[in-house]
């Protein structure tokens, strides 16, 4: 028997990771001692892991440096049609594995570092997240930015650069505690300041009609630094650009009125305009209306349609002279991607620099915006729709204001000509919510003024179309289109997966990295013993490797034969971590009441954050850290059963838990979920899904086949007709016993012995108001539980569904869903042809 190879040499025999040339590693050994000396000012004697690892990450720069300048220079010789993804989140995790992946450099650098006698992984572990995001909103931003690169789209992720990003979670005697992520400590080797671009940004105020159009005046002004990111496409040879935008205060700021003692104060005033971008607001799916949050939203917006304006503007013959004047060809060279109603501010500042400072007439003003314009819908629940007092945006963009004002003047008049005499349907479609404070309501402000309106999951776009935004699809339905999301597969599946990568490439070649409908192909090796045996292979290597890292960050010992049943998501009632509660506590009283039986030995692990003032999300992870302090130390459950809360769940975290997961949590209440995007990472690496019929789970089950997803609960219909009959929680309480017993266990103290009511808000919610009826579902989830179970016991059959699940995968790409708003929505064909690399 060969001895098994160490992990070096595997990953050396790995095709998709690049070839490791000797000229290659010379010279990437070379840069890398460079760079130690001239950039960390080091020697190997008194370097740390760290300047080691950002030696690596500015030799591996150096690789995208040449291929960034080109494509710049090409996309400016070219002149062809940009998009510009505004977004206020980018979750985008770690760079340095990412970037080598899509430069084919993995190999060459690790071999190199081994020659060192250094240890990639040990260094790659350096790299601080860039969690500039909550949750799938800001990934899916990542994700769209390296399908763009690699369709080789003119692409700019414009947002801000948060000093703090989300919150790092700690667990303390089981609740949740928040620490600032000071991401930015030891700098970050990935991004270029660029002050040269710097753009003033105005707000409070007043306006001034003048005959000559309209002045604000009496400005407050910030400025707006501009720090770039390089967003590589797939070994195409291009490197896209992510340009966030940092507050700054202005030289003069608070002096032009100091007087004499005032100046000391005066420069620490400078805080308070550079908090704008000091920290990333920790809410998911929910509102919060608080002034610094608008200032951000505006700040991005202004900075980056200043850019928009001077590109467009600047001719292409290397002169900066403005030379295109005629705006009317804005739509043809320019689209902007609204992502959720949070840079909505786009429409209304649009129309402000194209009749204000370019004395545009109105109508054709507000024709160029529509047709730049595109807004991207993420949610159905009422609390996370954006809805801004007008008397805040008065004080701070009074110029706005009127703006919104006159847009919704112009709305109406055309609703009541359409509709004549129908006033409900006016209040309805209305920009502003009268009643008692007055409100702008900013997915109605996107809808009018966009030309295209999307959801993320058909089911989710059918709803929107259904009820939220009824009115508006009647009148205009050419504007409502689908746009399923997608996850980049370098990332989700080459960089976090190479073993499963491998496995496919075997069989099937390695096309499928950049077209991931190649994966159909598996089909025809579905009974195929060879390749059932290597995909479990592969399943039991990661989950080793995944208990071998618990074990060292958490001190916690699991079974690696187990199933690993996996919740990781942000904390929310609509996800329903509670309904998994549940099925923890009903599969542990099983246990305990027939310890003799044959249980499926199963380690439950949920992982998320809860936003801070998010009460009952608190609660939630609370209860689950108590229900594991009861189970896991029942010697009687032993192994059979284990409950690990996943501390501080963040894209880094992510790349290990996916691939080593066996069952897939996906079970909110059918109509909340607009999409999901952590079931597609889960279904391609290989992990079966349990969920209801909510998101793009619909999707996946049309994709592999719904007998190979365990589908289970109430459909929307039958949430509708539920709505309808009133649901009633007692109901289901008092006529399914081993629900009664799980609650009465949390409500008298069994999980929370010293503090017996601990949960009684839980309880009162769940038995009084739960919007998300948790109970209606129970029944069917338990029995759907025990379905996954029973196939657990047939490894095989269960392999024979996950090559299913794998194959069925091809249209959760990025790729595809950004192919589809380049043809559908943006006026731009993509294109897998490479450009010609720098040394060529």
């Amino acid at each position: 028997m060969s001895k098994p190879l160490s992990d070096h040499d595997r990953k050396k025999q790995i095709s998709v990771r690049g070839l490791a040339g000797v000229e290659n590693v010379t010279d990437l050994k070379q840069n890398f001692n460079r760079h130690l000396h001239f950039t960390m000012v080091k020697d190997r004697n008194v370097a740390t892991k760290r300047d080691y690892y950002l030696a690596l990450a500015h030799t591996v720069r150096e690789h995208l440096v040449g291929r960034w300048i080109r494509t710049q220079q090409r996309y400016y010789e070219k002149d062809p049609k940009r998009v510009y993804y505004i977004s206020l989140e980018f979750y985008m995790g770690r760079a340095l594995q990412n970037t080598m992946v899509n430069l084919a450099l993995e190999n060459a650098c690790d071999e190199a570092m081994y020659q060192l006698g250094l240890d990639m992984e040990e260094l790659e572990d350096m790299e601080e997240d860039a969690g500039l995001g909550n949750g799938g909103l800001g990934r899916l931003a990542a994700c769209f930015l390296d399908s763009m690169a690699s369709l080789g789209l003119a692409a700019y992720g414009y947002g801000i650069r948060y000093e703090f990003g989300i919150f790092n979670q700690k667990i303390v005697n089981g609740w949740q505690v928040e620490e600032a992520d000071d991401w930015l400590r030891y700098g970050n080797p990935w991004e270029k300041a660029r002050p040269e671009y710097t753009r003033p940004v105005h707000f409070y105020g007043r306006t001034e009609h003048h005959p000559d159009g309209v002045k604000w005046v009496d400005t407050q002004v910030v400025l707006a630094l501009p720090y770039d990111t390089p967003v590589p496409g797939y070994r195409n040879n291009i490197v896209n650009t992510m340009r966030l935008w940092s507050a700054k205060a202005p030289c003069e700021f608070n002096l032009k009125d100091f007087n004499v003692g005032g100046y000391i104060q005066a420069v620490l005033d400078r805080n308070l305009a550079e908090n704008i971008s000091r920290v990333l607001y920790p809410n998911d799916n929910f509102f919060e209306g608080k002034e610094l949050r608008l200032k951000q939203e505006y700040f991005v917006v202004s900075a980056t349609l200043q850019d928009i304006i001077r590109r467009f503007k600047v001719s292409k013959f290397g002169s900066r002279e403005i030379t295109r004047t005629d705006f009317s060809k804005l739509p043809d060279k320019v689209a902007i991607q609204l992502n959720d109603t949070h840079p909505a501010m786009a429409i209304p500042e649009l129309m402000r620099v194209l009749v204000d400072e370019e004395k545009l007439a109105w109508n054709v003003a507000w024709d160029i915006c529509v047709r730049t314009c595109a807004y991207t819908n993420h949610t159905v629940l009422p609390e996370a729709l954006e809805r801004w007092p007008v008397d805040l945006f008065a004080y701070l963009l009074p110029r706005h204001l009127e703006i919104v004002y006159e847009i919704n003047r112009r709305h109406l008049e055309r609703v009541a000509a359409k509709y004549p005499g129908d006033n409900h349907r006016l209040c309805r479609m209305s920009l502003i919510e009268e009643g008692g404070q007055k409100r702008i309501n900013m997915a109605h402000l996107c809808i009018v003024g966009s030309h295209a309106v999307n959801g993320v999951a058909q089911i989710h776009s059918d709803i929107l179309k259904a009820t939220v935004f009824k009115d508006f699809y009647e009148m205009e339905p050419h504007k409502f289109q689908n746009k399923t999301n997608g996850i980049t597969p370098r990332r989700w599946l080459v960089m976090c997966n190479p073993g499963l990568a491998e496995v496919i490439a075997e069989r099937i070649g390695e096309e499928f990295i950049r077209d991931l409908d190649q994966l159909q192909k598996l089909r025809k090796f579905v009974n195929d013993e060879a390749f059932i045996r290597d995909i479990a292979k592969v399943k039991q290597e990661n989950k080793l490797k995944f208990a071998v890292h618990l074990e060292e960050h958490y001190k916690v010992k699991i079974n690696p034969n187990s199933m690993f049943d996996i919740q990781v998501k942000r904390i929310h009632e609509y996800k329903r971590q509670l309904l998994n509660c549940l099925h923890m506590i009903t599969y542990y009283n099983r246990i305990k009441k027939e310890p003799n039986k044959q249980w499926t030995p199963r380690t439950i692990m949920v992982g998320g954050k809860a936003a801070p003032g998010y009460h009952t999300a608190k609660m939630i992870i609370r209860l689950i850290t108590a229900i594991g302090e009861v189970i896991n130390n029942d010697s009687v459950v032993g192994e059979r059963l284990k409950v690990i809360f996943l501390e501080n769940y963040r894209v880094t975290l992510a790349e290990k838990a996916i691939p080593a997961a066996d069952l897939s949590e996906q079970i909110s209440t059918a109509g909340t979920e607009a999409s999901g995007t952590g079931n597609m990472k889960f279904m391609l690496n290989g992990a079966l899904t349990i969920g209801t019929m909510d998101g793009a789970n619909v999707e996946m089950a049309e994709e592999a086949g719904e007998g190979n997803l365990f589908i289970f609960g109430m459909r929307v219909d039958d949430v509708d007709a539920l709505d309808m009959r009133g649901y009633h929680a007692e109901e289901y309480y008092n006529r399914l016993p081993e629900l009664k017993q799980a609650i009465d266990q949390i409500a008298g103290g069994f999980f929370s012995p010293k503090q017996p009511d601990l949960f009684k808000e839980i309880i009162n919610m769940l038995m009084h108001h739960d919007r998300f009826k948790v109970f209606a579902d129970y029944e069917d989830y338990i029995k759907c539980q025990e379905k996954v179970n029973a196939l657990y016991k047939n490894p095989k059959e269960w392999t024979k569904k996950v090559i299913h699940n794998i194959a069925g995968c091809g249209k959760f790409s990025s790729d595809r869903t950004i192919a589809q708003y380049a043809r559908e929505i943006w006026g731009m064909e993509p294109t897998l042809e490479k450009f010609p690399a720098p040394e060529k």
